[in-house]
């Protein structure tokens, strides 16, 4: 179909080629079987050519097969639905289709119409994602979308929203019947709902106005049917609360949809029926796990996000008396025999603290409360994702000044605070998330000169190397890349960063300061792990090593030539070094070393050379006809039987 002059008007389907029409006859007969199988299959290959294929002559394809297409709507039941959706939606999106003269938009309404609820939200969200929809089958579209949720709040105490918001569609008997035919029907009718509103709105296509308040008002409904706190007005709000009493995925389903509309504005009393509902949701005993953590997270974009002035950061009065009553519950859930419950509550606990830990309003509420104190404690929890979790707590209390008593405070170390627990952790932890985090908070501290860092910079860079060096973990060797490169930025007098170093290298630029700081760096195991790494198993170690090198290579480029130190000894057995290592032999430390052998080996190594060989995928060599010729002689080789079977 593609042959022929560009430009050329298109043929009438009469005269395509013979294989074409055989193709097309085929499909129309299929559309036109009795067999669901065989009409599926005819409307899967119609939406892939559709999809695919944009070219004039599918608008003739189109007007030739859309009777037998839409005569399937005349069945009862609708043969193939999901198939038929996509279909129509595929050509919906087609550049090259009249949709007014080729009837489409009358036959996605009369689907919509068609279908039943659950069957045609998916449908009504592909509609209103639509460029070119036009406005009443928009309005139609969301109309479908929004009638379960406006049955739920015609069978409860509250109104059914602002005039004409469902355009007289709120009563439909349809969607209350499968609201109430069964559990798993009414389950999920609501998922779906929520789940596409929320999609929804985060869309351009997303229909204005939206019903911010009524939507939100039917959030908090389902919630309350869920915990059984609602008043139902009729027997269909008795028969739902039943029905979706302690509903974990509802639960979840509406607790994504209010915390995606925190994004709205909404009046203050609503506001507060929403920290309200939050409260019960994570006080409840009845809550699991995912609900709890559904409900943190909801939280949390609710404070961000409650009654407050535009460009202000700060806790609004309202989200600061909720913090007052949310905090007990936090110390409850950081002691929950379930250690999923005390890994949300940790992670919601940080989050705060990154959002609001200077503020003084929020760290006289957290200082009331018993919540740094469990959390410290938290480092010792048997599960490895807690202890992971209260690492990045921890850190975050210290780096704001909140830190409580050290959890261990009859060991003679526990004097010298968070940061020998944190060393402890990274030194003999058996998992490998604690000590990630470790590190992450480390690099944290150090970039933004945390008091116990700044104390003993070398030191503690010195310390933290020798634990990482020696780890079998790639993501931690990784990150102790990221706080080595983060010191050397620090001290080589990078804009926007302090460090202890950069009093003393005012510009950066002078050789002497540099040749001084080298020394110092020398005294310290980067440049030992730094070369190790070079020569990691782990791509990623040695792509992250290659780029600090290069880093460092490039600041210290006016330090001295090469010619000072090119065939010094240090140099010579600094190479020697990196050979074995570099042939698998156990290598010895490179022990005490001056500045102008590392200058001199850095410049002789080829680190551009390696860095395009680590950018480089495994592809080139894999997908090479050399590897598959290999692959094919490696499999006859083991074959006895069948020789041609390669794999």
């Amino acid at each position: 179909m593609q042959g022929g002059a560009p430009g050329s008007p298109i043929p009438e389907s009469v005269a395509w080629p013979v294989c074409a029409r055989k193709i097309v006859s085929h499909v129309e007969e299929s559309l036109r079987s009795k067999a669901t199988p065989q009409v599926t299959q005819a409307l899967n290959v119609l939406t892939t050519t559709f999809g695919r294929c944009h070219s004039p002559w599918t608008g003739v394809l189109w007007e030739q097969l859309s009777p037998p297409v839409a005569s399937l709507f005349e069945r009862d039941p609708i043969p193939a639905v999901h198939s038929l959706m996509d279909l129509l939606l595929s050509v919906a999106r087609s550049p090259v289709f009249n949709f007014s003269a080729c009837g489409l938009w009358e036959m996605l309404a009369q689907t919509l119409r068609r279908l039943s609820p659950m069957q045609a939200g998916p449908l009504a969200l592909g509609t209103l994602k639509l460029q070119h929809c036009p406005q009443e089958l928009r309005t139609q579209a969301f109309g479908v979308l929004l009638q379960p949720l406006a049955c739920i709040l015609k069978a409860t105490t509250q109104a059914p929203g602002p005039p004409g918001w469902l355009a007289g569609t709120a009563d439909s008997p349809l969607t209350v019947d499968v609201l109430l035919s069964s559990k798993s029907a009414c389950v999920g009718l609501l998922c779906q709902t929520l789940a596409h509103l929320e999609e929804l709105q985060a869309l351009p296509q997303c229909p204005s106005p939206w019903p911010q308040v009524p939507l939100l008002q039917a959030a908090v409904t389902i919630l309350r049917l869920c915990d059984g706190s609602a008043d139902p007005s009729s027997s269909v709000g008795g028969r739902l609360c039943g029905t979706l009493g302690s509903c974990v995925r509802v639960q979840r389903a509406a607790l994504d949809f209010l915390g995606a509309l925190s994004q709205g504005t909404s009046p203050v009393e609503l506001v507060l029926e929403v920290f309200a509902v939050l409260l019960k949701t994570l006080e409840s005993p009845e809550s699991s796990p995912t609900v709890l953590k559904k409900g943190f997270q909801a939280t949390l974009r609710w404070l961000q996000n409650s009654h407050k002035a535009p460009g202000c950061s700060d806790l609004s009065p309202d989200a600061l008396l909720f913090l007052g009553e949310l905090f007990p519950i936090l110390q409850k859930r950081l002691c929950s025999p379930c250690w999923e419950v005390r890994d949300s509550a940790l992670e919601f606990l940080t989050h705060l603290l990154r959002q609001w830990g200077g503020q003084a309003d929020f760290r006289e509420a957290l200082h009331s409360s018993e919540v740094p104190a469990l959390a410290c404690q938290l480092l010792q929890d048997p599960e490895s994702y807690v202890r992971a979790s209260a690492v990045g707590a921890a850190g975050q209390l210290s780096s704001r000044g909140l830190q409580a008593a050290p959890a261990s405070p009859e060991d003679p170390q526990a004097q010298q605070g968070l940061l020998t627990d944190l060393m402890h952790i990274l030194s003999t932890d058996s998992e490998g998330f604690p000590r990630r985090a470790v590190l992450r908070v480390f690099t944290e501290w150090l970039r933004d000169g945390h008091v116990d860092v700044v104390r003993d910079t070398e030191w503690f860079v010195a310390t933290v190397l020798q634990a990482v060096s020696r780890d079998l973990d790639w993501e931690v060797r990784v990150q102790g890349l990221e706080l080595a490169w983060v010191f050397l930025a620090q001290a080589m007098g990078q804009p926007s960063l302090h460090c202890p170093y950069t009093v003393g290298l005012p510009g950066a630029t002078s050789p002497g300061p540099h040749l001084e700081f080298l020394q110092t760096l020398c005294r310290l195991p980067l440049f030992e792990f730094a070369f190790c790494a070079l020569l990691d198993c782990d791509r990623p170690v040695a792509q992250k090593a290659c780029d600090l090198l290069l880093f460092l290579r490039d600041k210290t480029a006016s330090c001295s030539s090469p010619q000072e130190a090119g065939d010094s000894p240090s140099s010579v057995s600094v190479e020697a070094a990196l050979q074995r290592w570099q042939e698998g032999e156990p290598g010895q430390p490179l022990g005490d070393l001056e500045p102008e052998a590392m200058l001199a080996i850095l410049r002789s190594l080829d680190l551009e050379g390696l860095q395009g060989k680590l950018a480089q995928s495994s592809d080139h060599v894999e997908k090479s006809p050399q590897s598959l010729l290999q692959d094919m002689l490696a499999t006859v080789g083991v074959l006895e039987e069948n020789e041609v079977d390669c794999y």
